[in-house]
């Protein structure tokens, strides 16, 4: 007896594809754009000041009339404290240097030692909460007992402490000022992260992980950093805030960066400290308002942050729904 022709086997289904996942930019960028009200603005001004101020440092060869340290041009050399004019927009200093070309330059100094130190402290406090926070027990101690113990100190205090015991080996470089402002923020970040983990590390997906047979370091990265992430941005951007100002508490007190290697805001107020006496205010004033302007601009990004990020006091753009006309 002949075989009926063979049944044609059903299709195999494709398996349905796996929700791509937002990545931690795209999903601020999105609470950035759907957030309204004062928040919103304060973040666009604070974005706009600190754009300002990247552009001065990025660009500062370009935009700077003279270097931060010229005294001369053309074989002439410049007055000493001249008054702002044409050709010295912000005047010039005891040195013979040009006001503006020092403020310019000391941009490219502050966001240079800010950025470094951010980098180091987001480094360090970062992995150290996660691990303190997940894992717990004496670990978690010692390293409670030991960033306690560092953020007990006044933070300028122990700044000016790590900048002298460096200076013998690194010298009074952006290196060293950003290494010496990184001791001061670690351990806001580590207890920031840590409190935020103890709570995420009893969720249920995280549990549900744990109990599939997921890696300690997979859980850490793909589970928990994920979802304590995201109160860093706002702690950054006011950290790079007190930043500036403890980068020139380190300049004002001679800790700081060596005149003769860059320019930097708080050593130029120092030395027009002896210059207010007799009249000369420009040697000071700019300076402290690019000082005021930048922390501003800062603070104002990250409070704006802070208010766009928390689910508690944001606000959302809100459609109102188009309820359709009865018919007669």
């Amino acid at each position: 007896m002949a075989a009926g022709p063979a049944t044609p086997a059903p299709p195999a289904t494709a398996p349905a594809p796996m929700p791509a996942r937002r990545l931690p930019g795209r999903r601020l960028l999105a609470q950035i754009r759907q957030a309204e009200g004062t928040p919103k603005r304060l973040l666009y001004a604070g974005t706009a000041i600190v754009a300002l101020f990247l552009v001065l440092a990025i660009f500062a060869p370009l935009i700077a009339p003279y270097g931060f340290d010229q005294i001369d041009a053309n074989g002439m050399r410049f007055a000493k404290q001249a008054s702002p004019s044409s050709a010295h927009l912000f005047g010039t200093t005891v040195q013979s240097t040009d006001v503006l070309s020092r403020v310019i330059w000391g941009s490219r100094t502050a966001v240079e030692v800010v950025v470094l130190s951010l980098v180091f402290s987001i480094s360090i406090g970062v992995p150290l909460g996660l691990v303190s926070g997940y894992l717990g027990g004496k670990l978690d101690r010692a390293l409670v007992l030991i960033n306690d113990a560092l953020f007990a100190f006044p933070y300028l205090l122990l700044a000016i402490v790590i900048a002298f015991l460096l200076s013998d080996k690194l010298g009074q470089g952006i290196v060293t000022a950003a290494v010496a402002i990184t001791v001061v923020y670690v351990p806001q970040y580590f207890r920031v992260v840590r409190n935020h983990v103890i709570s995420v590390r009893e969720e249920s997906y995280v549990e549900a992980a744990r109990a599939l047979g997921a890696p300690r370091r997979t859980i850490i990265r793909r589970y928990v950093l994920s979802n304590v992430i995201q109160n860093v941005p706002a702690l950054a951007t006011l950290n790079a805030a007190d930043a500036i100002l403890t980068l020139a508490a380190l300049g004002f007190l001679g800790y700081g960066i060596q005149p003769t290697d860059a320019a930097e805001w708080g050593y130029d107020i120092n030395r027009a400290i002896d210059d207010v006496g007799a009249g000369i205010w420009w040697t000071g004033v700019f300076p402290g308002v690019a000082i005021v302007l930048l922390v501003t601009g800062f603070t104002l990004v990250g409070e704006g942050l802070n208010d766009v990020l928390n689910p508690l006091i944001r606000k959302r753009r809100i459609r109102r729904p188009e309820i359709p006309e009865a018919e007669g």
